[in-house]
């Protein structure tokens, strides 16, 4: 066998073994979550009616407090990203477009820029950096104290305790916050630019109105849940993979990160671009 058959053998060999690496830990993922969630409706039981009730009620207090500290606590730092994204997109599209004539399209730029694409990946970029490291590093520190040994000692599944409610109080806060997020740019933003530009608010909501469609509804619902499904699913893995050594916590905690990133921001271009690859074939240009 020559060697260049050798090298691209190898070439082809270290793909494969990637490629393997990356669906099994997309399955190890799938599977954690499947198995919170299981763990949460059907394994408190234990063939008490009161035990069920008092352990989906603990269960619940986690998933508020999560929904607290990712979406309340998260808010200033949302309106005011929100307030300039949405402002600087407004007097963006209102000057050029005034330039030409063409103040009618401001409201389906606006949709394009704010609600398909830059609120989904804002708010993710934000809740990766406050919360998926934050859970990151106190599941890993709950690993190295031994507390996760403790709560099965008790009879407490993990998973239903641990990565439920973060995984649960994680997508309720995403979805939340990028709503939040996609008012305040859109309302908040046309008060900024009010000031330079005379453009009345009912040409303006007219605007917004007409540009909306049903699947603008459903993009939003896609990116933003799964944006907090694999943010905080990440987060709990990488935690979770801590072998009880201190100085593994921020190894997780950068590696939760910068694969979340890369999650989202994969997720948020390959959803984007099939949306508009059916609008051009809806349109007859493909």
């Amino acid at each position: 066998m020559s060697d260049e058959m050798t090298i691209l053998l190898q070439q082809a060999d270290a793909v494969g073994a990637r490629i393997f690496e990356f669906f099994r830990y997309l399955g190890s993922l799938g599977l954690l979550v499947y198995l919170s969630f299981r763990a949460t409706i059907f394994g408190s039981t234990e063939g008490h009616t009161h035990v069920k009730k008092y352990g989906l009620r603990q269960v619940f207090s986690v998933v508020s407090a999560q929904i607290y500290f990712t979406g309340w606590q998260a808010l200033p730092m949302i309106t005011v990203l929100a307030l300039a994204a949405g402002g600087i997109a407004i007097l963006q599209s209102s000057a050029q477009l005034s330039l030409f004539g063409g103040t009618g399209m401001l409201g389906s730029i606006l949709v394009i820029t704010i609600v398909r694409e830059m609120g989904p990946l804002i708010t993710a970029l934000i809740v990766i950096a406050r919360s998926g490291a934050a859970v990151a590093s106190e599941i890993g520190n709950m690993r190295v104290h031994r507390e996760i040994e403790a709560l099965e000692v008790m009879g407490i599944n993990p998973l239903s305790y641990i990565v439920f409610p973060r995984v649960a109080g994680g997508v309720i806060s995403v979805v939340c916050l990028a709503f939040y997020f996609n008012a305040i740019s859109l309302v908040g933003g046309f008060f900024v630019s009010r000031a330079i530009h005379d453009l009345p608010f009912s040409f303006y909501f007219e605007s917004l109105a007409n540009a909306f469609v049903i699947e603008d509804i459903i993009l939003f619902f896609v990116k933003n849940g799964f944006s907090g499904l694999m943010i905080f699913a990440l987060a709990c893995h990488q935690g979770l993979s801590v072998k009880l050594s201190s100085h593994e916590v921020p190894q997780v905690t950068t590696k939760a990160v910068v694969h979340s990133i890369i999650a989202v921001t994969s997720f948020n271009v390959v959803v984007s671009v099939i949306f508009y690859v059916k609008q051009l074939v809806r349109m007859g240009i493909l």
